[in-house]
């Protein structure tokens, strides 16, 4: 399974949410996990090589890469069919070098959040993403959504969302956040985050 992990938007929470998907899959599930880190801040790459520098033992391998050197990496990750490849996506699309990550994906995860801006700009990824690959499943997950706010467009993003793909249950806004890294999720989080990745691998689980 190759799953993307995009937003044409910065600040959604896409490289935290790689991480954590890779935790959960492979902490949790036992489930073999590559990250390819392809966004520009490549924060993964450096949480990567700090907990080496720290002795961790890692649960998977995290890869830095950039579009270019995609294409000839795509036999190789895809010669075992029961590996998961996340790849956190950099924050763009003018780039024809995302056409052959977008050809080879099996799932997208997009997060969002509730502001026109960052509506605007998911439904522009997600028409490109469909366009590229009309088969892709896309699953959106509203991310970082701050407690005790009212929402006034949230029903009309979510019906337009589900146009595309799966909506699934919220994830807050936490202080906890800061502290994931490659090899651990502080355990307050597993109650927030554990029916959400249920929800979108759990099919995936029992096929693997």
């Amino acid at each position: 399974m190759i799953c993307l992990f995009g937003n044409q938007k910065g600040g959604v929470g896409k490289s935290t949410l790689t991480v954590l998907s890779g935790n959960y899959l492979s902490l949790a599930k036992d489930w073999p996990v590559t990250i390819i880190d392809m966004d520009y801040q490549q924060s993964i790459s450096q949480k990567f090589e700090k907990a080496k520098v720290l002795e961790n033992e890692e649960p998977y391998d995290v890869l830095p890469a950039n579009l270019e050197s995609f294409p000839p990496l795509i036999p190789v990750l895809t010669k075992n069919k029961k590996d998961a490849v996340l790849i956190d996506l950099p924050g763009k699309l003018d780039d024809d070098g995302l056409i052959p990550v977008f050809k080879s994906a099996d799932l997208v995860i997009c997060p969002f959040a509730y502001d026109e801006f960052t509506f605007e700009s998911t439904v522009l990824f997600t028409v490109v993403l469909k366009k590229v690959n009309p088969n892709v499943e896309v699953v959106f997950i509203p991310n970082r959504i701050k407690a005790n706010v009212k929402f006034e467009i949230m029903t009309e993003v979510n019906e337009q969302l589900s146009r595309f793909g799966k909506i699934t249950a919220i994830i807050p806004d936490r202080i906890d956040f800061q502290r994931i890294t490659t090899f651990q999720t502080p355990l307050s989080l597993y109650g927030i985050i554990t029916p959400v990745f249920e929800e979108i691998f759990a099919d995936r689980l029992w096929k693997k």
